[in-house]
């Protein structure tokens, strides 16, 4: 690794993931500002894709890109012997490109939430905790600005930064075998909204009924890196109203 080929330009490093893909590093924290810089990167770079790019993986502090090798190599566009340079240098002139463009930021989605209860089965421990009553709880998670940095371990599963700090709790020492998509659970400083029936140890405070995956959405994933959430409490009938519908994809 001490020999692994970088390439560092303003605001981050390049370095080989794999052949088919690069990761920019844009920090080694974690932090709005940091999550706001490959929101922005990344809109451009879909935007003004290189040839043979493919996709790319937001995360915490990097930005993953993905490319065929092969469309790389051959392209009369891009400058260097190998594909690391080629994209390297590309992305370089890409980022010198972006202090010049003004990129519309994210707007805010709601995501209502059934807090406690069957829905929320871990919301009372949780306030005992931290020495809170339910409603406190729930005032404090549901007045925060959130963002998504990360979405992964499930198709469209969201990591959400930005709750309060009182909230922070342990996962449970023995998780769940099935954990109910929509389930809204706290871990550490996160809080995170599950997509589907998967295992989890997150402590679970309540439900969503949107569907946070629907691959048969043009975008299957309803949260991406770098949205704005906010939650909002909702009774358990206007719950089941959503719960009961296939499109269950926005709120109003």
């Amino acid at each position: 690794m001490q020999n692994m080929q970088t390439y560092t330009v303003n605001d981050f490093t390049i370095y080989p993931l794999s052949e088919y893909a690069v990761t920019l590093e844009f920090s080694h924290e974690i932090n709005a500002d940091i999550l706001q810089l490959i929101s922005k990167f990344n809109t451009l770079l879909h935007r003004k894709p290189f040839d043979g790019f493919c996709t790319t993986v937001p995360a915490y502090a990097t930005l993953s890109v993905f490319f065929d090798p092969l469309e790389v190599i051959q392209s009369p566009h891009l400058r260097g012997i190998n594909c690391f340079e080629r994209i390297s240098s590309y992305l370089s002139r890409l980022e010198d490109e972006e202090k010049n463009q003004i990129i519309t930021e994210n707007g805010t989605m709601t995501i209502p939430i059934c807090y406690g209860g069957k829905f929320g089965p871990d919301l009372d421990e949780v306030a005992r905790l931290h020495g809170m009553t339910a409603n406190e709880v729930i005032h404090l998670h549901s007045t925060a600005i959130y963002h998504v940095y990360l979405i992964g371990f499930t198709p469209g599963f969201a990591y959400l930064g930005g709750m309060p700090g009182q909230l922070a709790t342990p996962r449970k020492s023995f998780p769940r075998s099935v954990v109910p998509a929509g389930s809204v659970g706290i871990a550490g400083k996160q809080t995170g909204i599950y997509s589907l029936d998967t295992p989890g140890g997150w402590q679970i405070i309540g439900r969503t009924p949107l569907h946070l995956f629907n691959p048969n959405r043009a975008q299957p994933a309803l949260l991406k890196a770098g949205d704005k959430v906010v939650f909002k409490a909702m009774e358990y009938d206007r719950f089941e109203h959503y719960n009961g519908s296939k499109d269950a994809d926005t709120y109003h």
